[in-house]
């Protein structure tokens, strides 16, 4: 079980990461406002998401 939460929480982490690499990329370009404010959207939920399976980890990962 804490082999499987460890791969979704760092597959979470890359994702958090690519995601925001995206959307500061399209800022700097200076793409549209409304999707660099997507990719941010996207960041958060990516965020929250490896937040829960870190705390998950830590909970049942002993």
């Amino acid at each position: 079980m804490s082999g499987v939460l460890t791969f979704l929480a760092f597959a979470a982490m890359i994702a958090t990461a690519i995601v925001l690499i995206l959307g500061l990329a399209n800022l700097m370009k200076g793409g549209p406002g409304s999707k660099s404010q997507r990719f941010m959207r996207y960041r958060i939920m990516f965020q929250a998401l490896a937040i829960v399976l870190i705390v998950a980890f830590l909970l049942f990962g002993r």
